[in-house]
Order: structure tokens, then sequence, then C-alpha cells
């Protein structure tokens, strides 16, 4: 039994194909099926029912495989001391980050990590937080960047930075004469939210009045864009809220028009998070000193109640 089969027999339980495991392995699918073989044939058991299309895991097959995932963790964790030891930072880190926090976030930290690091091999993925947790337990993502608190009893939480929602309201609307807002003025019916899938728009959800009562019946936005709600904001169709790092880049014209919360400000929570097993931590700390302290100069806002982005309602 070898640590490379025991990898091979959870590529094909994840993919329920061999060709498709193999390919994502980096083998050939003869390589990877002679082996998964040959660790049936050691153990005497069948761990996968080839005769079902797609392939399925046999009862004793379950059992190893949910201890294949040990190993091959607890293979990778030995060389994750070696590393911390040597004070190595670097190799290849795949790091899963949402979509309503990617475009302005990334930008800011980006080229001063790759240049601080440039041993680390950052593979950047955007992806909903859904993903994101899935791919974390499954291993195929080293860490995420998220809204939260999630409180799932696999991930850890590292707080990155709190993040103001600041409103866009223009000139016609009914909120306009208000110097700022408060969480009590918002009524969802009037809000534009992202479309459905987004922590973003359950986090806006949450904050409203009334939300328990909303429906998408009067209008329906397909969009995940800010940009999209903005525009449709100046064409009457409404008010919306913004995260605080997205309002930085609009133009003068645009900024006219938000306004901000009064104190406490409603916000979310943006953290680094990862499996508990802690591989790769050195990166881990090393990612979130670097945008800690980039972000820290970006919001100064200190008096903020966070939004949970988990929609409650």
């Amino acid at each position: 039994m070898t640590i490379t089969q025991l990898q091979y027999v959870l590529a094909v339980a994840e993919y329920q194909n061999f060709t498709l495991a193999a390919e994502k392995s980096f083998v050939t699918q003869p390589t990877l099926s002679m082996q998964v073989q040959k660790l049936e044939d050691e153990l005497d058991v069948l761990i996968f029912d080839r005769s079902k299309k797609p392939i399925s895991i046999t009862e004793v097959g379950k059992k190893i495989v949910d201890q294949a995932k040990n190993i091959v963790n607890e293979a990778e964790r030995i060389k994750d001391i070696v590393d911390q030891e040597k004070g190595f930072i670097g190799g290849e880190y795949v790091l899963g980050i949402i979509p309503t926090v990617m475009p302005t976030l990334l930008p800011m930290f980006l080229k001063t990590f790759i240049n601080k690091y440039p041993k680390v091999n950052l593979i950047i993925k955007e992806q909903s937080t859904e993903n994101l947790i899935r791919n974390i337990q499954d291993g195929h993502l080293d860490a995420g960047i998220a809204a939260t608190p999630l409180e799932i009893e696999f991930i850890k939480e590292r707080p990155l930075y709190y993040e103001p929602f600041v409103g866009y309201v223009p000139k016609s609307h009914r909120l306009a004469p208000l110097k700022n807002l408060s969480t009590n003025d918002l009524e969802i019916q009037d809000v534009l939210l992202l479309k459905d899938g987004h922590c973003f728009r359950d986090g806006v959800i949450n904050l409203c009045n009334n939300s328990k009562n909303y429906s998408d019946e009067h209008f329906q936005l397909q969009s995940g864009s800010f940009e999209t709600l903005v525009n449709l904001s100046n064409e009457g169709l409404g008010m919306t809220l913004l995260p605080y790092l997205n309002t930085l880049e609009l133009d003068d014209t645009k900024k006219n028009n938000l306004k901000y919360f009064d104190k406490p400000s409603p916000a979310r929570e943006v953290s680094l998070i990862y499996h508990k097993s802690e591989l790769k931590i050195q990166i881990t700390e090393a990612l979130k000193d670097v945008i800690s302290s980039i972000v820290r100069g970006a919001i100064a806002f200190q008096d903020v109640e966070i939004i949970s982005p988990l929609n409650k309602s």
C-alpha cells in the first residue's frame, strides 16, 4: 500500500470515473487503474463497483476512502512540518475568493504578496462560499476568503477586516435628503440586490425591514455586478448597498450619491478560512499578514456591527 495508491483511490471516489480521475491526477488511465487494482488485490476487497455508471463505492470502500483521506492529509503534514522547521514559505497554494470580494481585494494585495514570497505558486480561483466550503473540505483549496461567521465545524476563520455597507442613493430617491442612513430607513422592496447565491445579498436582506416578507415578484435581477446595480439605481429603479471597498473607485459624480450609516455601521466580516488540519499554515499566516496590513490602511472604520452573511429570514 502506498500514498500514491491512496491518492488515486480518492480521485476515483471524487470523480466516479477512472478516466477523469487519471486526468486530474496527471497520469494515464491504465496507470491509475492498475494501481487501484493492485491495492484492491492486496486488501482482498473491492473498493469500487465498476458494474455501475457512474462508478459507485462499495460499503467497505467508503470506510477505506474515509481512512485514506486521513492518511494522505497526515502524509502532507509531514512535509509541512519539515517546511516550517526550515522556515520555507513556498510551493503551490490554492486560494479561493468569493466574487463580491475578489475584484476589490485582489489588486490590493497580490503584487505585494508575490514579490514578498516569490517561491509561493499562488493559484487563485473565484468561487461561491458554498463551493469554497466544499473544496476546502475535499482538499482542493488550501484556503478561502469569504464573509463570515460561517460557524462550520471543520473550518477555522481568521478575520482580515471589517467592511462597512454604504448606501448608493440617487438624487431622486426618497432617502436622498437624509445626511446619514439608519437600518430602519431601508425597505427590502426598495433595494436592488445581487442575484441569488451571493452572501452579500443575504447580508443585505438580513439588514432590511420586512425581509421576512421579501419576494422577487416585483422585479427580478440576474446580475452579479455592483456596477450594474449602481447604473440601475441611476435609472430610478431603486437604491442599493455597496461594500465600502467598491466605493473607492467610483467617479466623483457617483460618489456624491453615497450615504454612510449612523454608527455602528452595518458591516461584513471578511476572513481567511481554512481546514482545521492547518496544512500549509506558514503560507496561510504569511497571506493573512500581508492582506491585513494593506487593508488596514484602506478601511479606517472602527465602530461597526457585523451582519451575518447567512440568510436567516
